[in-house]
């Protein structure tokens, strides 16, 4: 593997996600099996723990801004911490069956999570565009001060985390879409929200993922050494930057990969 490409394939990873909030593990997952040939299970798993430390570091700057909502982290918390290590726990009992189901396991949940959360994202983002008159019905939002709300809101985050434990995506793109469906948070706190709980989520999901044996430590210090930059770098270019056409670009990439990873 060529070491100097993988951080500079990082560092434009990391400025699509500063630029756009999305992106992440759903390119650099792929980017590591198509391109430098990493098994599936090891792409996972080392795209988990190099993705922990760009959210930690969001996290601490949102708590100390104070821009996030701490009882909506404390129970999505609750819920996905659990779920996201009983995803990992169901990836130990296929592993122990045979190792190489887990890869192909691993391929097509990772093309299927990907290819779902990016379809969903593109249809809201399109009737927004083209209908932003359109009155479509609203969920119910959790009222977390209720027993039912709490209940709901632990229920969702154990569901979605289970998704991250066993295929790396969705720590931010599911939970955002959850956020804004369910709990109707500002703008301000949205963003603020959704690293803090997702940076919780993947500190229990990474160590989950060291114990099955199948992260590679050289896969993830380039990716930091190029992601943490390129974020840094996309977050200041995005005050200036078209938003709309680099989503569509972005999720019409995301579409590509996740086919060309399920068939």
């Amino acid at each position: 593997m060529d070491f100097l490409l993988l951080p500079f394939f990082s560092f434009l990873v990391g400025i699509v996600v500063g630029l756009t909030g999305i992106g992440g593990a759903s390119l650099i997952t792929p980017m590591l099996i198509f391109v430098f040939q990493v098994p599936p299970a090891v792409a996972v798993s080392s795209d988990v723990v190099a993705a922990t430390l760009m959210k930690v570091i969001g996290s601490i700057k949102h708590w100390q801004q104070q821009t996030l909502d701490k009882e909506v982290v404390k129970w999505l918390a609750l819920g996905s911490v659990p779920g996201s290590l009983l995803g990992v726990g169901i990836l130990h009992v296929i592993k122990l069956k045979n190792e190489q189901s887990l890869n192909n396991i691993m391929l097509h949940l990772l093309g299927v999570t990907i290819l779902l959360v990016t379809f969903l994202a593109l249809v809201q983002m399109l009737l927004l565009t083209f209908f932003p008159q359109l009155q479509l019905p609203e969920l119910p939002k959790f009222d977390l001060t209720t027993h039912l709300g709490r209940l709901q809101t632990v229920s969702v985050g154990a569901f979605l985390g289970c998704i991250v434990g066993l295929t790396s995506v969705a720590s931010g793109s599911m939970f955002a879409l959850a956020l804004i469906t369910f709990f109707r948070l500002d703008a301000r706190k949205l963003v603020g929200t959704d690293i803090s709980q997702a940076a919780i989520l993947l500190v229990f999901t990474a160590v989950g993922h060291l114990t099955l044996g199948t992260v590679d430590w050289s896969l993830v210090l380039p990716i930091w050494l190029g992601s943490v930059p390129g974020v840094l770098l996309g977050a200041k270019i995005c005050q200036i930057a078209p938003q709309k056409p680099l989503r569509f670009m972005v999720y019409f990439i995301l579409m590509l990969v996740s086919l060309k990873l399920v068939y």
